[in-house]
Order: C-alpha cells, then sequence, then structure tokens
C-alpha cells in the first residue's frame, strides 16, 4: 500500500472517528439522579392530566375513565358518558385539556378514539366540569366539536394530543392510523394531520387548506404525534412524534408545513426494510432534532424555556434546550426508576409532574430545581 494511500486512510479514519464522537456526545447528557414523590398510585394506563385551579388534578385512563384526584392522591371517579368510545390496545380516552378561561367558563375538552374495530378514528368533545362540591365533580353540556375522517380500520396511531393557541384556537394532533401511511401526504383528509378548529369546533377563516375536504388541516405529513405544546414566548408550537424503527422526530409545526412522512424519515420499517432512502426533502420541514434509535416520546412540557420530554420505551424523562435554532438534550432524569412514562406537566408550583404507564400507574412529583 502507498505511503499516500495509507495517509489517505488514516486521515478518513480521523474523520469518521471524529463524527462518530460528535454524534455520540450529542445523544449522551448527564443522568440527574432525583427521587420522584409518588402523588397517588393505582391508576390504570392513564394517559393524561390537568391542574385544577382549586387543586389537585383531572387524569384520563385510556380505558375509557376521568378520574379527580385530590392533592393527597385521594381518587374520585367522574361519570363519563361516551357511548361511541372504541378502547382497545392504542385506542381509548386519551387527553383532557382545559380551556384558557376555565375558571370563568368551567369548560374542558377530551381526545379519544370513536367508532368500531371495523370503523375508528380520533373525536374531540367539549364539557362543562362543576364546580366542586361535598358530593364530587360532574360533567355536563357534552358535546362533539370534531370527528377526524374517513373512518378506518385497527386501533393504532391515534395522536390526540392537543394545545390551546395565543388566540383561542385549539390545536388536534393526529396520527396514520398505522397502515395508511400515505394518507398523511393527502390534503384530503385528516391522517396524519395536526389540525385547527375553533372552541365550537368551526374551521378558522385563515387556516392554510379551506379549499380541500379537510379544510381543518393545519399542517401534514406526521405519522403519530405524542407531544403538542404551544410556546407563548416563541411564538412557537413544538411537537413530537413517534418514527418507525429509528426517526422519531422534535418539530417546529409552522402553517401550511409538510413534515415529510412517509417521504422522508430517519426511520426503518420494522421489517428493516426502507420507508423512504430520504432523510430529506426540498419544500419538507426537517427536524429540529431526531431519536435514533427510537425511545418512544410520549408526553411534552415547557419547563423554564426548556422541553421535557417523558418516554415510553426509554424509560426516562429528558430535558432538552434550544440552542442556535437546534434543540440539544441537556439532561436526563428517571432512568434508574425503569418506568414507562407516558406523560409530563409542570404544575403551577413549578414542580414538574410526571405518569407513568401500566395497569397500576402511577403519578410523580418531581423538583428539577437544577442549574444547568
Amino acid at each position: 500500500m502507498s505511503r499516500l494511500l495509507q495517509a489517505l486512510l488514516v486521515s478518513l479514519s480521523m474523520v469518521l472517528s471524529a463524527a462518530a464522537a460528535a454524534s455520540q456526545q450529542e445523544t449522551q447528557a448527564p443522568q440527574v439522579q432525583v427521587t420522584p414523590k409518588v402523588l397517588a398510585k393505582g391508576l390504570h394506563y392513564p394517559w393524561s392530566m390537568a391542574e385544577l385551579p382549586e387543586g389537585g388534578w383531572l387524569v384520563t385512563e385510556r380505558p375509557g375513565n376521568l378520574v379527580y384526584l385530590n392533592p393527597q392522591g385521594q381518587r374520585m371517579h367522574i361519570p363519563l358518558d361516551l357511548p361511541d368510545l372504541y378502547a382497545t390496545a392504542q385506542a381509548g380516552l386519551f387527553e383532557v385539556l382545559l380551556t384558557p378561561d376555565f375558571e370563568q367558563s368551567r369548560e374542558l375538552v377530551l381526545s379519544y378514539s370513536c367508532g368500531t374495530e371495523q370503523a375508528n378514528n380520533t373525536c374531540v368533545v367539549k364539557a362543562k366540569l362543576s364546580p366542586p362540591n361535598a358530593a364530587g365533580y360532574a360533567l355536563s353540556a357534552l358535546q362533539n366539536i370534531f370527528t377526524a375522517l374517513p373512518k378506518k380500520e385497527g386501533a393504532a396511531h391515534f395522536g390526540a394530543r392537543m394545545t390551546w393557541l395565543g388566540d383561542g384556537s385549539l390545536l388536534v394532533a393526529l396520527g396514520d392510523g398505522f397502515v395508511y401511511r400515505e394518507q398523511a401526504q393527502n390534503l384530503q383528509n385528516h391522517l396524519g394531520k395536526i389540525v385547527r378548529i375553533l372552541r365550537d369546533g368551526k374551521v378558522p377563516e385563515d387556516n392554510p387548506f379551506t379549499h380541500t375536504q379537510a379544510p381543518e388541516v393545519y399542517s401534514y405529513g406526521h405519522r403519530n404525534v405524542q407531544g403538542l405544546v404551544f410556546d407563548a414566548e416563541r411564538n412557537k408550537v413544538w411537537q413530537h412524534e413517534h418514527g418507525p424503527k429509528g426517526g422519531d422526530e422534535i418539530n417546529d409545526i409552522v402553517k401550511g408545513g409538510n413534515y415529510g412522512w412517509p417521504m422522508t424519515t430517519f426511520g426503518k420499517d420494522y421489517t428493516g426494510a426502507l420507508v423512504s432512502p430520504y432523510n430529506d426533502l426540498p419544500g419538507v420541514k426537517a427536524p429540529l432534532y431526531q431519536w435514533t434509535p427510537s425511545l418512544a416520546p410520549a408526553g411534552l412540557a415547557l419547563y423554564q424555556g426548556d422541553l421535557l420530554v417523558s418516554h415510553l420505551a426509554g424509560k426516562r424523562l429528558q430535558r432538552l434546550r434550544l440552542v442556535d435554532g437546534k434543540w440539544h438534550l441537556i439532561a436526563e432524569y428517571l432512568v434508574a426508576q425503569q418506568q414507562r412514562l407516558r406523560a409530563v406537566m409542570v404544575a403551577k408550583d413549578g414542580r414538574v409532574l410526571v405518569l407513568t404507564d401500566s395497569n397500576e400507574g402511577e403519578l410523580w412529583s418531581l423538583d428539577l430545581d437544577i442549574q444547568q
């Protein structure tokens, strides 16, 4: 072998080693030891939570239960009449979200899978929660405000995370139905989309695709959105979604944006085959962060300007910071607990609350009072 060739190979090896080291450094962060305080036990596959102004939390359980947990962790069932609820596998009751004026209106919204095994999708209803009293809470004025179309088969990829924008409109994240992934690029339906509606279910006049059969669509090209939050300080919508085998993403959601699925992805099919040879294409919004291998992010919250992401398969809570327009991993928590984490939120008093994902799920409280 010539000296020139040897020198080139050594140089190439150094470049590849440096790139690998940089990649490894980017995906590693300090594991910060925190001891969670258990606020409640015995939750049946809890999915989301909302803090009530009078104290305590509303928690959804995927099989179809809405419960109230008082500050001492005692559980109270709230009757919920959803005759079209479809609950099995990934399907069931999902997000509970208070309206921005909840203290005056007592209104909230709930997302859930509706229909049957052969014909189902994601629905959103609005309801009023009674003021607190000795007899417990009750819901009234239940009204459907959105049904994703078309109805499809199967019990996977419903999305269902929601957030309010600063103008009072509601974003609802939807999945691609798993086997219908090509429909994420079809603007004539809701599969693989984020939709924007008004509080009464009407379509905002300034939505980007009001000329289509799915005028609620706000962005498209999504796989299965599991985290959605409005960042009022930056006037941004941050989102994360599941990739297939690898390629979980964090995105900056903009009106009318195409996020690529399934034309672009960092992941592969579960068989190992390529879903697409492209990580990026012209006209596609590239992710600001991606996880490969997948950690299955399942919750998203803003904390002191950072993002907190809870993970199912990854069994940890991660903290990411925005630097030069990209999200960077800066800390990991709850790794030692080895629990699937379904949701994360920040309470009004600054505590971080986490829901574990199991038949005997728990609500945890964390103090992340650290300086990074």
